[in-house]
C-alpha cells in the first residue's frame, strides 16, 4: 500500500462555524486538531524566503522539553541557504507533500513525499524548491547532547519506502515500526520514527516511560490513551506526551493508522547542575 500524507492546508473558517474543537492542553499531554493549523497562526523564520511555518512543538515549562517541531510550508523558489542558526541543534526533515532539493555539504539530494534527512550539529545544509507546487515538510529538532568518547552521527537521507517496518511482538504485523536509526546506536540521542496500525492493531497496555514524545498522525484514524482520557484523533492531528504520560491506543479503520513520532533516547537524566 502507497503511503499517503495529510498536510495543512490553511486557510481561515468561515464566521459561521462553530468555534468548538478537540483542542486541549493539560500537564501530562496536549492535542492540536488539524483545525487549529490556520493561516493566522503561522510563523517566519531568519533566512527563509517565501517560508511560512506552523510551530506545534517548542521547549516550554510543561511542555515540549526536549524537540520542537515545525509544519513547514515553501512556496516555489523559496527556501534557505541559512537555515539553521544554532550550531549544537540535530534536526530531522520528513516530507509529507512536494519536491525539495536538500544540499548536504555540497551534495544534492531529492526529498519527496516520504524523504528523510537526519542532519547533527553543525551540519551545513540549505533547502530550496525549484519546483511549480508548494514544499510542505516536517521539522523537528533537538539540542545534541554530545558524549565524551562517542562520536557525532553522520548525515543521511533515505526515504521511508526504503525502510522496512519491523512488527511488534505477537502483533500479525498489526502494529509495526519504521525504524531510520539503529535503536543500539547511542551516538544518537532522539528517534524519529513512523508507527502504524493496520484496523483493528492496538497498544495493548498503558505505555508509561522515560521518552518524551511528539506524534503527528500522518494518516487515518484512531482513539488514543492520553494519562487517563481517550481521545479521538485524525490525520493531520499533532499530540505531546510527557513523560511517563499513560498512554495507549486502538486503530478501529476503517483504514490504517500511522503517525510521525519524536522520542528522546540514549542519555543519561540530568543532575547535576553542570549537565542542566
Amino acid at each position: 500500500m502507497n503511503p499517503r500524507y495529510y498536510a495543512p492546508k490553511g486557510g481561515l473558517p468561515g464566521q459561521t462555524e462553530l468555534t468548538t474543537d478537540r483542542a486541549v492542553f493539560t500537564e501530562a499531554y496536549a492535542v492540536l486538531p488539524r483545525g487549529t493549523m490556520r493561516d493566522i497562526v503561522t510563523s517566519a523564520l531568519p533566512y527563509w524566503d517565501a517560508t511560512r511555518l506552523w510551530v506545534i512543538a517548542r521547549p516550554l515549562s510543561g511542555f515540549a522539553e526536549t524537540f520542537s517541531q515545525y509544519i513547514v510550508e515553501v512556496s516555489p523558489g523559496g527556501g534557505s541557504d541559512r537555515p539553521e542558526l544554532d550550531p549544537g541543534a540535530e534536526g530531522v526533515l520528513f516530507v509529507v507533500e512536494g519536491t525539495a532539493r536538500l544540499t548536504i555539504a555540497g551534495e544534492d539530494h531529492s526529498l519527496t513525499p516520504g524523504g528523510y534527512a537526519f542532519l547533527p550539529p553543525g551540519c551545513d545544509w540549505q533547502l530550496r524548491n525549484e519546483s511549480d507546487e508548494r514544499i510542505v515538510f516536517h521539522w523537528i529538532r533537538k539540542a545534541y547532547e554530545p558524549v565524551d568518547g562517542i562520536e557525532v552521527p553522520e548525515p543521511f537521507v533515505t526515504n521511508e519506502t526504503e525502510v522496512e517496518g519491523g512488527e511488534m511482538p505477537g502483533t500479525d504485523g498489526r502494529w509495526t515500526t519504521q525504524r531510520f536509526t539503529d535503536p543500539a546506536d547511542v551516538r544518537h540521542d532522539m528517534h524519529v520514527n513512523i508507527v502504524s496500525f493496520e484496523p483493528g492493531g492496538v497498544i495493548p497496555f498503558p505505555e508509561t516511560h522515560v521518552m518524551e514524545h511528539g506524534l503527528y498522525v500522518l494518516e487515518g484514524k484512531a482513539v488514543y490513551l492520553l494519562n487517563k482520557d481517550w481521545v479521538e484523533v485524525q490525520e493531520g492531528d499533532f499530540m505531546w506526551l510527557r513523560a511517563f504520560c499513560p498512554q495507549a491506543c486502538y486503530a478501529g479503520g476503517p483504514g490504517r493508522f500511522r503517525y510521525l513520532l519524536y522520542k528522546d533516547v540514549n542519555r543519561h537524566a540530568k543532575l547535576s547542575r553542570q549537565y542542566l
